[in-house]
This record gives structure tokens, C-alpha cells and sequence, in this order.
């Protein structure tokens, strides 16, 4: 498994913590389940590969990271996100910018800030409208220029 879709696999947890208040901990026990997940492979093709060890550390380290950071990344949404207010932002957006977000705060020693923008970009392109890749590329550009000094 690459980790371009151990982060599709995490972002689309981090959607599924924020839509049904679940506990990470618990959301990630049951997913990763192997009778659980065997359904999801023949489902999802994101799924169809099982994560090793170094994707799952990477899925757990940025899943429990969203969710428990999830009040800080929704400020720098709100602050970012210039002329919108939270609640028009997709749920799927709000997911994909968390997740690169706390990549860009506190996995930079793992995760280079310009893979996080590009990967969530790359993901807004598959799961969002095309006139939402921009927004996400705006904010994130903005929000790694300010936050974390990136270039």
C-alpha cells in the first residue's frame, strides 16, 4: 500500500469521525478488524490492499491526531477559509484540509509540507467538485505559509 492511499484511507476515518461523533480509538478498532476490513476490500478499492505496519502507524498517528486536534484545525479552517463560513464548507473539504493540516503542524519530521498540500489537492480531485481543488489549494497554501513558514 502506498501512502497516498493510507492518507485516502485516513482522511475518509476522519470524515466518518466528524459525521458520526465516534470515538477514534473505537472507529479504528472496528475498521481494522480483519473480517471487517476483508468487506471493505471487496467494496472499496481503497481498501483491497491491508496497511503494514508503517501504514498503520501513519493512519492511527493521523486519525487520533484529527480527532484529537479537531477543534484547533476547525479554527484554521475558519480563519482560511476567507468569505465562507464553516458550515458551507463540505464535510469531505473539512476532512481532507484537517488531515493535511495536522500533517503540516505535527508530522512535518515525517511528512514535508508541500506532500500534504499536493496529496490533499490530489484527493479534493477525486472525491470533491472541481470548483472546490482551488479553495482547498488556497487555504492550505495560506495556511502552510503562516503557520508553519512554508515557502
Amino acid at each position: 500500500m502506498t501512502r497516498t492511499t493510507a492518507r485516502e484511507i485516513a482522511v475518509r476515518l476522519c470524515f466518518t469521525l466528524s459525521e458520526s461523533g465516534a470515538d477514534a480509538e473505537e472507529l479504528l478498532g472496528t475498521v481494522f478488524e480483519p473480517d471487517y476490513y476483508e468487506t471493505l476490500a471487496g467494496e472499496d478499492e481503497a481498501f483491497a490492499e491491508r496497511p503494514d505496519e508503517k501504514q498503520m502507524t501513519y493512519i492511527d498517528r493521523l486519525v487520533r491526531g484529527v480527532a484529537a486536534h479537531s477543534a484547533e484545525l476547525d479554527g484554521y479552517i475558519g480563519k482560511y477559509a476567507k468569505g465562507w463560513r464553516f458550515e458551507r464548507i463540505s464535510r469531505t473539504a473539512v476532512a481532507i484540509l484537517k488531515a493535511a493540516m495536522f500533517e503540516v503542524l505535527y508530522m512535518a519530521d515525517e511528512v514535508p509540507i508541500s506532500a500534504a498540500v499536493n496529496e490533499a489537492v490530489e484527493l479534493a480531485k477525486k472525491y470533491e467538485e472541481p470548483e472546490t481543488v482551488p479553495f482547498i489549494n488556497g487555504i492550505l497554501g495560506s495556511f502552510s505559509r503562516e503557520e508553519a513558514g512554508a515557502q
